[in-house]
């Protein structure tokens, strides 16, 4: 595999009233043209940045894949759908900025972690839908949020089976999270990719998906990855769901073990194959 020199530069892609959001852009050397991730970040919708994953994004981009992880409002600056029209809107500005960056809005595709697997994943289902669509990009006339394939590590994929596991163990952080990012148990029926797949509301053809999950993962219910991959191909889509025994929630991350530099690779892995890119 190719190694690529690459550089790093914070964008401001997103501005909410005075406040403005940055993106981390991690750009490989070259003309390209390469393929390209969107990034969300997890942290139960209230915590961490766009430096979280850095670990992923480095390695992504040092084999040749524009990488661009994004801040989006979390409460208490905004609440669900606000985080996902976020998410939505970066999707359409990195295809509006496709040519500069050595990219293609055909080779667009998002990696996402944990919570930040919901914000992306419902984007993924339905990226047309008018709440996620609600923030125009300049110069990205005929530019949609759909991505040419998805990798989603340890997913909240249920969020409202998620809270009724939280509130029985009796974890008030969770609770707390939750409360704090949805509107109510209604809103996380709704914004809910399992649940999207189950009524028939996503947006097909599905684009490829993996899944990495750990199998000590105590963050999620026990069958949460099962569930979503099995109702992902339900619906037609083509899914990997790839486990690691005796691994928690958020395995990957600094220093990299090997097991997590094993998750890496095979991220990287399913981008590159799932990226066909001719000059």
């Amino acid at each position: 595999m190719a190694t690529h020199s690459v550089q790093q530069r914070d964008v401001a892609y997103l501005q909410h009233g005075d406040r403005s959001y940055a993106a981390r852009l991690y750009q490989p050397e070259g003309d390209g043209p390469f393929p390209a991730v969107v990034e969300v970040h997890g942290g139960a919708w209230t915590m961490n940045d766009r430096f979280s994953n850095a670990a992923i994004d480095a390695a992504l981009a040092a084999s040749g894949v524009v990488v661009l992880a994004l801040d989006f409002r979390m409460p208490p600056d905004g609440r669900y759908p606000d985080s996902a029209a976020d998410v939505n809107y970066g999707i359409r500005w990195l295809k509006a900025h496709a040519a500069e960056l050595h990219t293609r809005p055909e080779l667009v595709g998002g990696i996402a972690t944990s919570s930040g697997a919901q914000t992306l994943l419902v984007n993924a289902l339905q990226p047309h839908d008018p709440r996620y669509t609600a923030i125009p990009v300049a110069g990205s006339s005929g530019v949609d949020a759909s991505l040419a394939f998805v990798a989603v590590c340890w997913p909240i994929a249920d969020p409202l089976a998620r809270y009724h596991m939280a509130k029985a163990k009796g974890n008030a952080k969770l609770v707390a999270s939750h409360d704090a990012y949805w509107p109510d148990e209604a809103a996380m029926a709704e914004g809910n990719p399992q649940r999207m797949l189950e009524r028939g509301d996503a947006l097909t053809p599905l684009p490829p998906l993996l899944i990495l999950q750990g199998t000590n993962d105590d963050n999620v219910t026990p069958d949460m990855a099962d569930n979503f991959a099995a109702a992902y191909r339900g619906a037609g889509g083509s899914v990997e769901l790839q486990k690691f025994e005796g691994q928690p929630h958020s395995f990957i991350k600094e220093p990299v073990t090997p097991v997590a530099a094993e998750g890496i690779d095979q991220l990287v892995a399913f981008v590159l194959a799932r990226t066909t890119v001719t000059p």
